[in-house]
This record gives C-alpha cells, structure tokens and sequence, in this order.
C-alpha cells in the first residue's frame, strides 16, 4: 500500500482526513462513490472521487446513525427513533439551484417510519420490504407504516421479546431478497448477557435453519453475501473471514489490526470500515483489539490477493464508523437529510421535477445563520 497521502482540511478542522491517491483514483475507476455512517459523530459521510487522486466528501446529520440500506435509487438510513427512507432524483441532482450540474445523484427523503429507540443496527432493503436488526429486542424485524416493528425471527435461544438486548444481535445477511443470517456476540437469553462473554462467544445463524453455522466468533459483525461467498467481520481480532456454510469452517482473508465494522463489495474489490476503540470505553476499553487504532476509517482489499491497496483514515470528528455502502454508477451523489429544510424546496412527480427558485434557498441560508 502506498505511503503517500492526500488530505482533506486541516488536522483540526471537522471531518479532515488522509487518504492514499489510490483511494481516489479507485473509486474513479470503479464508477462509484462509497456511504459511511458515523453514530458517533450524528453522520452520513458521501465520499466520492473528485478526481483521479483526490476525495470530495459530504458530512449529513443523521442523529446516531447505523445500518445502511441501499438498492439502485432506493437508501434508507436507522437513526436514534426513526428509519428515513429516500429516493434518488437524478433530475433533481443535475438541477439542483444551489450547484447546478454539479450532481449526478441526489437522494431526497420521501417517508419516514417512527420505530422509537430499537437500536437497530444493520438494514436491508428485501423484496420491497426494509428489514433491520432490533438488537434492543433481540430479534430481526420488518420495518412498515403498520407499527413500530413487525418481529418476524428471533434466535432459537431466545425465549421471548424484550428491551433487554440479551445477545448483542448486530448483523444480517439477504439472500433472495430474504434474511437469512444473523451474528451475535453470544447464546445469551438475560439482559445483557453478552457482556460477561465479550468477545469470546459469538455465533453466525441460519435464519432459515436455526443452526448455528458456526462458533466462537470474536465480536462479528456484517456479515454479507457477494454471490455464494459469504463473508464476516471478526472485530476484537479485526479478521475478515471466508465462511463455508456447510462445515463452519473459517478461512481469512486478511487480517486488519483495527476494530474492524461494515463492509460492501464491487468488482474485486472490499470496502471495510474500522473504528477508533476509546479505553476509557467502560465495554471496549480493557479489551485487546488490534493496535487501539488513533484513528476511524476504511481499508479497500483487493480480494484476489488479500492485499490491502488503499486507505483513509479520519484525524477528527469521526471515531467510529458503523456501516459502510459502495454507491455505484455515480461518482458525485448528494444525500439530504430532513434537519435541514432544504429537502421540501424540491419536488419529484412521475414525469418531471421542480425546484423552489435560489431565493428560497438564500433565505433559508440567512435563517439558519440567525438560529446559529
């Protein structure tokens, strides 16, 4: 991997970051800009080539954002309470008054669904159906306009549903427009139990079968299916891990001295995300990961040969990174979030699209600054 680095802002300044100029120039050759959610830090982070080496990246408020659904035009997004579904425009991104022709995507909110606080880790759209990972009530739920949440499996050792968070349920893997595996920290059925376990005991689930594939797991998290491969995040001992459904057996792939989190594919290529560990964490902090890495970021390994080929690492405001997707086809979107009103000066319909004129925008700007 090269040594040299590019930079985005000042050490001090928010969001700065290095990053080698083979993380740019990736990116422009694979047609695709790359989603980070940052629960830490309250953001959605679009990262995208500016050019051949160099990032252009946009900080959204997402209040304690997790898991990332993304599926052609569609992205949804858990936060604190809420699941905000949106769309993409492209016709709104290319005439967007406030940097026209700028844009290649825009993701505009469209609905938002009031889950109240579940702790919804991953999030997957399947089918038309968005399902997530209820880790508070430690079961995998399908997200609609009909309730907060709709319980639709739980692991076999849990006995019944409760805002308990017994066994650290995180992660989920589609198949066929379906869940059909889940990881957790242990086999825990009382509050919390994982804690007493961490690290030690995680589990990678059928959904289908309820057998457990496989045992013993240091901390996993997202796991993904790229075809019939099926990978998992071991985050304590920062292993990506190759797994064979049928024996359980592991096979790594490469080995990353971070607490490694969130993870997506294109080409041959693998985004993973890792966090900074705080060790005045009261969970984290006594536990031996990695190097305690200084920074957040993501590592792209080209998978044929393991080799890690590119990385960026944040040097502030982000610490802890939670998901990660690869937005391909477009390599300048714009997402808008619904703290700002920016989103309801725009208008989609099936045939055409318009937008409030710069005015608007201007005035929005000055009111803001007033409230600031």
């Amino acid at each position: 991997m090269e040594n040299q680095n590019n930079k985005i802002g000042q050490p001090s300044a928010p969001f700065s970051c290095t990053y080698t100029p083979s993380f740019a120039e990736l990116l422009l050759q694979l047609n695709c800009s790359l989603a980070v959610s940052t629960y830490q830090a309250g953001k959605l982070i679009i990262l995208s080539p500016k050019n051949s080496d160099q990032l252009i990246q946009l900080p959204r408020t997402f209040p304690r954002v997790m898991g990332i659904a993304l599926e052609g035009d569609e992205m949804a997004v858990a936060t604190k309470d809420e699941v905000i579904y949106l769309r993409n425009s492209e016709p709104l991104a290319w005439h967007y008054p406030k940097s026209p022709g700028v844009y290649d995507a825009m993701f505009v909110p469209r609905a938002t669904y009031y889950t109240s606080h579940l702790d919804i880790h991953d999030l997957e759209f399947g089918n038309g159906e968005i399902y997530g990972v209820n880790t508070s009530f430690s079961t995998i739920v399908k997200i609609d306009k009909n309730y907060n949440f709709t319980p639709i499996w739980k692991p076999p050792f849990i006995t019944e549903l409760a805002s308990e968070d017994r066994c650290h349920l995180n992660g989920m893997a589609m198949k066929d427009g379906k869940p059909k595996y889940a990881t957790a920290f242990n086999k825990g059925n009382t509050p919390h139990s994982w804690k007493e376990t961490l690290g030690e005991k995680g589990v990678l689930i059928d959904i289908d079968t309820n057998e457990i594939i496989v045992e013993g797991l240091e901390m996993p998290h997202s796991p993904r299916l790229f075809g019939d491969d099926l990978l998992v995040l071991q985050s304590r001992n920062g292993a990506i891990s190759k797994v064979d459904t049928k024996t359980g057996q592991l096979t790594e792939i490469r080995r990353l001295n971070y607490f490694v989190r969130g993870m997506d594919k294109v080409g041959d290529y693998l985004f993973v995300g890792f966090s900074r560990i705080r060790k005045n964490s009261s969970i984290f902090g006594k536990l031996d990961i990695g190097d305690h890495s200084p920074n957040a970021g993501v590592a792209i390994i080209h998978l044929p040969t393991g080799a890690q080929v590119a990385e960026l690492k944040y040097l502030s405001s982000v610490e802890e990174i939670y998901d990660l997707k690869i937005i391909k086809g477009f390599k300048r979107p714009n997402v808008l979030n619904t703290i700002r009103p920016d989103f309801k000066l725009g208008l989609s319909i099936p045939e055409t699209t318009f937008w409030a004129p710069i005015e608007a925008f201007n005035a929005l700007d000055k009111d803001q600054k007033k409230e600031e």
